[in-house]
């Protein structure tokens, strides 16, 4: 049966705030604090960024036009004079991009990064990890002394530590990250503002805090965000979760068990457009779906009696060879060794050495991905696919299994439902679905990218040399892994969260707008 998960004590995670409302929830047996968000909130915003005159954004990546732009309207709203500016290297492209958003020089929102750190009291660094591993200490030299150096990713710690350093002591330093990708940060946003609260998800955290603001600022910055709720967490709890599930579930794991899949059903004679339907469109539409509004139990108890054999099969064949792949990728990520590849895989995007530059090559060029662009051509408006028991089974194991390694390593329940349920179903997998593996994995942070293009062959690798071989094999299902599955305490917790859900899904038309440049249809 279920062991006892190991899970850090949620008093090592609880905050004071005197401008938001904390609220306690009970996550399978464990207290937990949350402020829920809202745009009825919006008023509290001075209040939280009390002392801050400009918040400069630094980055046009991922999650830059998204924060900027939310940081801007949510203001605007609560009719603060805080000014939020870009901050873009000398010459860069995004300026163009900044630009069509709203930003401009003539009005002081767009300038130079360093002229932009310099000003700003709240300086939000959003540029790729492997930039700020690599420009860290200039941009420290330009924060001024007492303001608050905002991130969205732990990853910048995790490399200070890997040489011994910290960050300075003269400023404050917070974290927000929102559990998806910038274009759904952004999207929920506007969707949102017909329905309070719509959006996405934050964890924060306070590494350092040199006159008592910083709780309230990060709280603020979610709020600001649209998050639907904000949970706590450290920044090397959420660095290492966080780069972990990008190559897990969220996206690595994901594009190596549909490439596994798609060919052992064409393999056994499948109609290519069915063996498409069958793995991506099931895991990314119906299954999705179950899991974000019912949770994963609804999956399986949907199914017919043969269907749940065809899923427990699946299953027990799939969970250790998922849980080996995900258990050796946390500890990379852990050591510092997957935070050094990112450095390095970025200095290599580059010509140097006398060796040519190797930029990220393209995902979705093989037939699969082929196939799947003739299924969307004629797929009805509305359709989520079918619930095939043997991917459901798959997916599910890959999904438990990642939860087991966060719950071991001891996460918060926030952080493994997010990391590893929430951020999938709710911010990811819709845009899968909606054009394919690259224009999920590619609307992501390079850090997201680069790890899922390096993890994802493994996934499908174990799954096709393991765990189908069992299945073909016609192993013995594992009972105690059926058993645990269907009493893991995980299962109440997800409903819980569940709740806290808005009402609203993301939309992410064929035709989006509010992604990635390069990856809008003319």
């Amino acid at each position: 049966m279920v062991s006892a998960p190991t899970i850090k004590s949620p008093t090592e995670l609880d905050f004071e705030t005197s401008v938001f409302k904390k609220e306690k929830i009970n996550l399978a047996g464990h207290d937990e604090f949350i402020v829920k968000g809202g745009r009825d909130l919006f008023h509290l915003l001075p209040d939280a960024f009390k002392g801050i005159k400009q918040i400069g954004v630094i980055g046009w990546g991922s999650q830059g036009p998204a924060q900027a732009q939310n940081l801007r309207d949510s203001l605007a709203e609560a009719k603060s004079d805080i000014v939020v500016k870009i901050g873009l290297r000398k010459g860069s492209r995004s300026f163009a991009e900044a630009r069509a958003a709203g930003f401009s020089e003539e009005n002081g929102t767009l300038g130079d990064i360093y002229e932009t750190i310099s000003g700003s009291d709240l300086v939000l660094l959003l540029i790729s990890d492997s930039a700020q591993a690599d420009n860290y200490e200039k941009i420290f030299s330009h924060l001024k002394p007492n303001s608050i150096l905002g991130l969205s990713h732990g990853f910048l710690l995790g490399h200070l530590q890997s040489l011994g350093l910290d960050f300075p002591k003269n400023i404050s330093v917070i974290a927000v990250c929102p559990k998806g990708m910038g274009p759904s940060v952004r999207r929920l946003y506007v969707q949102g503002k017909e329905i309070n609260g719509a959006g996405i998800n934050s964890s924060f955290g306070v590494h350092q805090d040199v006159d008592g603001r910083a709780t309230n600022v990060a709280l603020g910055w979610s709020v600001a965000l649209g998050s639907p709720f904000t949970f706590a967490t450290t920044l090397e709890q959420e660095y290492k979760s966080d780069i972990f599930g990008e190559r897990g579930i969220l996206l690595g794991a994901v594009h190596g068990v549909v490439e596994s899949l798609f060919r052992r059903y064409t393999e056994n004679g499948m109609d290519e457009d069915l063996a498409y339907k069958n793995t991506v469109e099931s895991i990314t539409g119906i299954i999705s779906k179950t899991i974000s509004t019912k949770g994963m139990l609804s999956v399986y108890n949907s199914l017919s009696e043969e269907g749940k054999k065809e899923f427990e099969a699946a299953y027990s064949a799939s969970y250790y060879p998922c849980m080996d792949i995900l258990y050796e990728c946390y500890e990379d990520v852990a050591s510092g060794s997957e935070i050094r590849s990112v450095v390095l895989a970025g200095r290599r995007f580059y010509e140097k050495d006398g060796l040519p530059a190797f930029p990220m090559g393209k995902i979705d060029q093989t037939r699969m991905w082929k196939v799947g662009e003739r299924v969307r051509s004629t797929r009805p408006a509305g359709d989520l696919g079918p619930l095939y028991p043997f991917t459901a089974g798959v997916f599910v194991a890959l999904m438990m299994a990642q939860i087991e390694i966060l719950r071991k390593k001891g996460h918060s329940y926030s952080e493994i439902i997010n990391e590893s349920v929430i951020e999938a179903v709710d911010s990811l997998n819709p845009f899968m679905h909606a054009r394919g593996v690259s224009f999920m994995v590619d609307n992501c942070s390079t850090t997201a990218r680069l790890g899922s293009r390096k993890w994802a062959p493994r996934f499908d690798y174990v799954l096709t040399q393991q765990a189908l071989v069992a299945v073909d094999n016609a192993e013995p299902i594992n009972r105690d892994l059926i058993s645990n599955f269907l009493s893991d305490p995980v299962h109440g917790a997800i409903e819980v969260c569940a709740q806290l859900r808005p009402t609203v899904d993301i939309s992410v038309p064929a035709d989006a707008d509010f992604v990635r440049p390069e990856l809008r249809k003319a």
